[in-house]
């Protein structure tokens, strides 16, 4: 069944032509704005990576990835990336990266199982980077560090923008709003964690959720995480569990909340122990990645990943992902947006 939303009375604030030349501005001026915030090289990065590694992304753990096989490796199988959380974390360790700097990559995946609407699509496309951490960095105080820095990033690039093309209004706030996901479940106890996300996020303008993964007290999670990146398991000093989260801004086209970027600190060897072993995965202990990690071999790193179109589309306010990307859309879909106005690309 379609989730389709049609906002009332929508009309495009740049047409076609000026909307391509928008996206590459936008792409532009973040990504360099975003490396500069959070001292990063680009690197290049894989659109698949061979299976029965553990580096490929298990995102909620029930995706399944895009496979192929490949004729001239007898048949090997290869996997196209969800994400390079996992990726990121080795090329850290083999560009001997320092403590302070990191790495940025414009990451292309298929997401095959994704349920498509105005915000979801099969294409993906975000950027991703990771980077070098120290032991004493390893708090809730250094993972709002860099959540503000990015969201600085952001607001740069929305002032760039504006500037630009005066047509597009400035709306989003000055400030991130930070809130646990329990605090927040006891908030609205009896919300699900979606309109939970609705009702802060129209408070706020721009809310960072962190602890995702990890049970809340009524033994549910706010949302599912894998195991082996993020660490949603560690006590913060907030008295809570998690270092991690989604960084989320109300989107007033859609009137809804948006998530910009799920980012977080990465699991340690402690963490990655426990995580497994409250998932039944212990058994990941075998492959690559997790011995890499549990032997010692790959930094302590902070990283995520932050959707290009989706960015791209909130600040050029649009209705549908689909006008900031190519993508296949359902004939129903496309020719209900074509009637309204929203131009699919």
């Amino acid at each position: 069944m379609s989730k389709l939303i049609i906002p009332a009375g929508y009309k495009p604030l740049l047409d076609l032509k000026q909307t391509e030349l928008a996206i590459k501005k936008i792409k532009d001026f973040f990504l360099s704005s975003l490396s500069t915030e959070l001292r990063l090289r680009r690197v290049t990065a894989p659109l698949f990576v061979l299976r029965g590694l553990g580096i490929n992304d298990d995102l909620n753990g029930v995706e399944r990835p895009v496979t192929f096989p490949i004729k001239d490796m007898q048949e090997a199988k290869a996997e196209v990336v969800h994400s390079l959380a996992k990726w990121k974390r080795i090329t850290l360790a083999e560009y001997q990266i320092e403590p302070g700097f990191g790495i940025v990559t414009d990451m292309n995946a298929i997401r095959s199982d994704e349920e498509l609407d105005n915000l979801h699509s099969l294409y993906v496309d975000q950027w991703d980077w990771e980077r070098v951490m120290t032991k004493e960095e390893r708090s809730l105080a250094f993972l709002r560090k860099i959540v503000n820095k990015i969201y600085s990033a952001i607001l740069r690039t929305e002032f760039y923008i504006c500037e630009t093309y005066p047509q597009l209004q400035h709306y989003l706030p000055e400030e991130v709003h930070f809130v646990h996901s329990e605090e927040l479940r006891r908030l609205y106890p009896d919300r699900t964690a979606k309109e939970r996300e609705n009702l802060i996020c129209k408070q706020y303008g721009a809310v960072f959720i962190i602890g995702i993964g990890g049970k809340l007290e009524d033994g549910k999670e706010h949302d599912l995480r894998a195991p082996d990146y993020d660490d949603w398991s560690t006590s913060n000093e907030d008295g809570f569990m998690g270092l991690n989260g989604d960084l989320l801004v109300w989107y007033p086209v859609l009137d809804r909340a948006v998530e910009l970027s799920s980012m977080g600190i990465r699991v340690d060897t402690e963490a990655l122990e426990r995580q497994l072993a409250l998932q039944g995965k212990e058994d990941r202990k075998q492959l690559y990645f997790h011995k890499r990690l549990l032997e010692g071999s790959l930094p302590l790193s902070i990283g995520g990943g932050i959707g290009q179109s989706r960015l791209c589309m909130i600040l050029l306010h649009k209705a549908h992902v689909g006008e900031t990307q190519s993508s296949i859309w359902p004939d129903e879909d496309r020719r209900k947006c074509k009637e309204c106005g929203i131009h699919l690309i």
